[in-house]
């Protein structure tokens, strides 16, 4: 079944991309929670001339991501957390801390677009991924240290 994303979905695509996907999670997930519109062609049609409009405003939030990105440039973040003498951290860090971190430092980042390539769970440097536009992701250095 194909359907046309309304909102950006992690793991499935972007807003306004059509994809296909199993008939049950169309029909009994992504349809009625309005995260996606059954891909015929009047819904073809009306994206198209959406995104066509929209053309400029997409422009713009891409380069204010490509801006961000080099303002955020090779940032290392220091997160503090408890740890045992084996260096196994109690708990995990997770993408609300980094986000925090972010904001401390000035960058504004949503929790939701940033995720780690490896679950930090042990006193280390880790990579994030900042998901900052469609075509613009950005790798951070992500340091857990013991308080």
């Amino acid at each position: 079944m194909e359907v046309i994303l309304t909102q950006d979905v992690t793991g499935l695509g972007y807003k306004n991309d059509t994809v296909k996907v199993k008939a049950g999670y169309g029909r009994n997930y992504l349809i009625p929670t309005g995260v996606a519109l059954i891909a015929n062609e009047p819904n073809k049609r009306k994206v198209a001339e959406d995104i066509r409009q929209a053309a400029h405003k997409a422009a713009k939030l891409k380069q204010d991501a490509e801006t961000l990105a080099a303002k955020i440039g090779e940032l290392t973040i220091e997160i503090g957390t408890k740890a045992g003498e084996t260096g196994r951290i109690f708990g995990a860090v997770t993408a609300l801390q980094v986000s925090d971190a972010l904001k401390a430092k000035g960058f504004e980042v949503d929790r939701k677009k940033i995720s780690f390539k490896e679950q930090p769970k042990e006193l280390g440097t880790y990579t994030a991924l900042l998901d900052l536009h469609k075509e613009v992701k950005h790798n951070i250095q992500v340091k857990v240290v013991a308080e």
